[in-house]
């Protein structure tokens, strides 16, 4: 028989899986039993969503990069070449300072990162994968919901936004849409394969699915 399951997701809802045919009575006693956790977990994916604000795009705001915060420091452009350096644990972008125009040269920055960060996990990739015979080809969209994804006839699509998580959780998705050029599905065997190039695929997945919604929305 199996085990009662709590989940709580990154919206901070709560779900309850028990095996069919369980007693109320127990599944009350498994919720009551975790309730510290569970609130502790509810108040954390709280504190997450407060974060998807709407953007201002001033000095002093945040900005994820490789799964870290980063301060933004607005300068104005003046005459000067607009255009982002990273340096100092911080974000320098100088541009007229209204929102859009700094909310675009960032944008245009991390596309830069994505693309240089990118070819070179999918070169290292691929050469770890003996039932591959030259890298693949790809290209970046920006998605609101996805992180890739792999058609029928091979075409690998990744998300710029990627570049906010994580190089584990990169890794992670691309490996998962090259094993789809072999297994254009979700069977056992496509998670096989998945997991003798990720052992530890899983926590990975669960890392990026827990931020998801910051990095998607920024």
């Amino acid at each position: 028989m199996g085990k009662i399951a709590i989940h709580v997701f990154p919206d901070a809802s709560v779900r309850v899986d028990a095996p069919e045919g369980e007693t109320a009575s127990k599944v009350h006693a498994a919720v009551l039993k975790r309730a510290r956790w569970i609130k502790r977990h509810v108040n954390d994916a709280r504190a997450l969503r407060e974060d998807i604000l709407p953007r201002d795009y001033v000095s002093g705001e945040t900005f994820f990069y490789l799964g870290r915060r980063y301060q933004l420091k607005v300068r104005s452009a003046n005459g000067v070449a607009s255009g982002v350096k990273f340096y100092r644990g911080a974000f320098h972008v100088t541009a007229n300072k209204d929102k859009f125009a700094v909310s675009k040269q960032l944008r245009k920055w991390y596309r830069e990162r994505a693309e240089e960060m990118f070819s070179r996990r999918f070169d290292e990739l691929t050469s770890q994968l003996r039932w591959l015979k030259e890298v693949p080809s790809w290209r970046m969209v920006a998605m609101k919901k996805q992180w890739g994804s792999c058609s029928p006839a091979g075409a690998i699509l990744l998300n710029p936004h990627l570049i906010k998580a994580p190089r584990k959780c990169i890794d992670y998705v691309i490996l998962h849409e090259l094993c789809h050029l072999k297994e254009h599905n979700h069977s056992s065997r496509f998670y096989r394969m998945l997991s003798q190039a990720m052992p530890d695929w899983k926590r990975v997945k669960s890392q990026l699915d827990n931020m998801a919604e910051l990095y998607l929305n920024e």
